[in-house]
């Protein structure tokens, strides 16, 4: 599963946002890999389109070829740095195929949100006072604007619940990430958090753009190459160093930083993929456009061949909430660690509740010929 931190399982209580990302029962330490292939059986290789960018890619954007790969990852239980969970939902690994498009060089910085702010007036849903039909039981004093942070606990604790290490915040939104007494000084060019679905999409259309389907992110994040562990390979440290912004450490006591942060980091702090992307793994989990089903991959399988441009199921459905509306995330995030979550593996799944944020999930854009070719090619 990915953290999914739901509104309303808390709000009742304390008006709690949940996110569920991740694994639910604590993992083995890290063990030995598996023979390479164990792991790229189900794999065929990436065949990119040869198509070139209709003009100059938009402001801080990379052209992405479009093609055909395999999408999904094996069980990674065992592998290196697998952690405890099955992740099901990635299953079976199975044939896409997606047109070409433009896709953000980094996540959504909060410099280029707070442009969109002030251009527009939006006010994102965590700002927003919760309504009282919308948590029906919770108390008055409870229904206020805010949002979840992750809060270290002071000792090691069973990892079989994710509320022992958050908390709902009042006063937590995008322009105060870990409540009223933070700020954005400083953090122009930290990816922004906080952030619901809606609230991506609301960019998304005044930047003349859309969120990607989970099919475009995925074969964006590989970069060109098949069946490989991470965006950047199939080593979790290549050359001895970290590649990503993950959790070193005992979670979720202390972050040890090992990776140069603790919490997020500023866009570009790591090296890009071959498409030139940053971040696809760990930093702030993004959202896509699909609605989240865990056997949608299944269903793309039953109706044989490759699959063109999925845009994910019609309705979404989730066995652990079933009355729930869910998204899909992709990339995983800071707080991702071999003990808890590893699904800054490239081909693993993530799920959010739609009106829920949180301090460790963002977004990055796409535009399409078609969009570019509106916007004047600019």
């Amino acid at each position: 599963m990915s953290w999914n931190l739901n509104l309303r399982w808390f709000l009742p209580v304390f008006l709690v946002v949940v996110l569920l990302v991740g694994c639910e029962r604590p993992g083995p330490a890290a063990g030995t890999a598996p023979a390479p292939s164990t792991l790229t059986t189900p794999f065929q290789p990436t065949v990119a389109y040869t198509n070139s960018a209709p003009g100059g890619a938009p402001a801080g954007m990379v052209w992405i070829p479009g093609g055909e790969f395999s999408m999904g990852s094996e069980d990674p239980r065992g592998s290196l740095c697998g952690g405890p969970d099955a992740m099901r939902d990635a299953r079976p690994v199975h044939r896409v195929s997606v047109d070409g498009f433009f896709m953000d060089a980094t996540e959504v910085t909060n410099g280029e949100y707070e442009r969109f702010v002030k251009a527009t007036g939006y006010v994102t849903i965590a700002e927003q006072t919760p309504r009282a039909e919308d948590f029906p039981g919770a108390p008055p004093e409870n229904l206020v604007a805010g949002s979840t942070v992750f809060t270290p606990t002071e000792g090691p604790v069973p990892l079989d619940s994710h509320f022992r290490w958050w908390r709902y915040q009042n006063g937590a939104n995008w322009r105060h990430p870990e409540g009223p007494e933070s700020s954005l000084q400083g953090r122009e060019k930290f990816p922004v958090v906080q952030i619901a679905y809606d609230d991506a999409v609301a960019y998304a259309k005044w930047a003349g753009k859309r969120l990607p389907t989970e099919a475009e992110w995925e074969f964006a994040a590989r970069g060109g190459r098949a069946g490989e562990l991470y965006a950047w390979g199939n080593d979790l440290k290549p050359g001895g160093k970290f590649a990503a912004n993950i959790f070193e450490g005992e979670f979720p006591v202390k972050d040890s930083g090992e990776d140069g942060f603790v919490g997020t980091a500023p866009v570009r702090q790591f090296a890009p993929n071959p498409y030139g992307l940053f971040d696809v793994g760990g930093n702030v989990w993004e959202w896509v456009s699909d609605w989240y089903r865990p056997d949608y991959y299944q269903q793309c399988v039953l109706t044989g061949g490759v699959t063109r441009n999925p845009t994910g199921p019609v309705t979404p459905f989730d066995p652990a909430e079933p009355n729930e509306k869910k998204r899909g995330q992709r990339g995983g995030s800071f707080l991702c660690t071999d003990q808890y979550c590893t699904r800054y593996m490239v081909g693993t799944r993530g799920k959010g509740e739609v009106t829920t944020g949180s301090d460790h999930v963002g977004f990055r854009c796409v535009m399409t010929p078609e969009q570019y070719r509106g916007h004047g090619g600019r």
